[in-house]
């Protein structure tokens, strides 16, 4: 069968990877011949720190793709074309040097990413280059999961219901790349550099490797395949922070290591055993990957909630501003709260770029609810500080947070710190971990020290105020502060 263009190129971007590729099956089904490309974005990578996991974690990715790409190619003389430049004149510029007819790349549904594509679209549109792109990273997207009044939901649960009742083979079926790996062609020989290293992209090694992250498809495979062996237990463990309960892919699911058709299929599959209390686990983690397609369709219908409050009357809010704002926030960003678990869940992220999904919900009410902080603080430092930060999933877990999202939950609904950690870290495991100052604290007054009889504090060597800070707020009062400034929006409830 005839192919309709000579020569194409594959822009590579948050999907790492050459199994079950959208973009890529039909670069190398439409191509006789076909190159690929990965750009560094300066317009990226310029406003992070000088180490950063997720630059870290991509290039090392890069490397074994590239390494992936020449083996399935079968010659030494193909291989990734990494440039570290500005994307939207990058690849326009590389189109018309390499003479191809067309670009392929998946859909990006963030608006920064959006523009860039409306540029590169135009600028190859100019060149008289086709600009091909494809649904790769969700199951569903945009429009194709609509209320019966071909309205987008803002409820999860209807959503989720219409999301599973549209769900067929066709849609988890994997694309067969392999099939077409003929079209694969050498790179030119002026073009044959080696993935450049952090140094060479002004970065510096992270403690990626030291925390036994592991990056590219196979480690994406390890995780999936371990995560496998306990997902029927999924829906018992996942919200308890000490346990080895979460999947812990949400890094490669990020930047496409993995493939979320892979995923939806197995624990799809999981969950419709003919065995007896078996699927359940799977269930309650397909739902997740539901979460997260609403999440990207909510963005898509409503961009205005990347920027403020999906219901804008929540912006009404009068939230601590001033230098005794800056003050809360900084405590919280480091984790000196006086809450254990809040306290040692910021020395997760901060530590790692990780953070446990029950946490992020405790720490999130912790910082608007208790503290009284703009919700958009805590996600810009999330975004700042996660190796997994998405836009849509990130955005719309500060706003169920802040009640301002999509089905969030009501306002009044204020996370307790002491009892999340008392039920969540009984034990005490995960606090211990992070703030080994209060190891020897028994777990009757671990969640809340400034409780604890001097004796005890005596014997664990603690001194509050010294060794560990008193608590900022006392939650009780800021719970009811919370509830006078939400009044704007609201009525207190009967």
């Amino acid at each position: 069968m005839d192919k309709p263009f000579a020569s194409g190129l594959m822009w590579f971007r948050r999907d790492l990877r050459l199994t079950d590729n959208a973009a890529l099956y039909h670069a190398l089904k439409g191509c006789k011949s076909v190159q690929a490309v990965f750009v560094f974005d300066r317009e990226i990578l310029d406003l992070l720190p000088r180490q950063d996991r997720r630059v870290e974690f991509i290039r090392e990715s890069l490397v074994a793709l590239d390494a992936q790409w020449r083996a399935l190619a079968g010659q030494a003389g193909a291989g990734l074309l990494v440039q570290h430049a500005v994307a939207s004149q990058a690849v326009p510029a590389l189109a018309a040097q390499l003479g191809v007819q067309a670009v392929f790349a998946n859909h990006d549904y963030e608006p920064q990413a959006i523009a860039r594509d409306a540029q590169v679209r135009g600028a190859l549109a100019n060149l008289g280059i086709a600009f091909h792109t494809a649904k790769d990273q969700v199951i569903f997207e945009r429009d194709e999961v609509l209320t019966q009044a071909e309205r987008p939901y803002t409820v999860f649960t209807p959503y989720k219901n219409a999301w599973l009742k549209k769900l067929n083979a066709f849609y988890l079926k994997p694309y067969p790349v392999e099939e077409y790996k003929a079209a694969i062609a050498e790179r030119p020989q002026a073009l044959r550099q080696s993935v450049p290293t952090l140094a060479d992209l002004g970065f510096e090694i992270s403690n990626l490797a030291q925390l036994k992250i592991p990056t590219g498809t196979e480690g994406a495979q390890v995780l999936f395949n371990d995560f496998l062996k306990r997902i029927d237990h999924y829906q018992d463990t996942r919200n308890f922070p000490a346990i080895k309960g979460p999947s812990y892919l949400s890094v490669h699911l990020r930047f496409g290591t993995v493939s979320i058709r892979q995923l939806a299929a197995a624990a799809y599959q999981r969950m419709h055993e003919p065995s007896p209390g078996i699927g359940a686990g799977a269930s309650t983690w397909l739902s997740e990957l539901i979460w997260r397609d609403f999440y990207f369709q909510v963005l898509h219908h409503f961009p205005h909630a990347a920027r403020s409050a999906f219901k804008p009357e929540y912006d009404a809010i009068t939230w601590e501003h001033g230098k005794h704002a800056n003050a809360l926030f900084a405590a919280w960003c480091e984790g000196r709260t006086g809450y254990p678990l809040v306290d040692a869940a910021m020395a997760q992220i901060n530590q790692t770029g990780y953070m446990h999904n029950r946490l992020r919900m405790v720490v999130a009410s912790f910082l608007i609810k208790d503290l009284g902080i703009d919700w958009r603080w805590g996600e810009r430092y999330f975004a700042q500080k996660l190796n997994d930060f998405d836009l849509s999933a990130n955005n719309g877990g500060w706003q169920w947070a802040a009640s301002s999202g999509c089905d969030a939950q009501p306002y009044f609904r204020i996370f307790n710190p002491v009892t999340q950690s008392e039920k969540f870290d009984a034990e005490g495991q995960f606090i211990r971990r992070y703030l080994p100052q209060l190891a020897a604290l028994p777990n009757a007054t671990l969640h809340q020290p400034w409780n604890a009889k001097p004796m005890d504090l005596l014997a664990a060597g603690v001194a509050l105020g010294k060794d560990y800070p008193l608590p900022l707020v006392a939650h009780d009062e800021a719970r009811e502060k919370t509830l006078a400034r939400y009044a704007v929006v609201k009525k207190k409830p009967d």
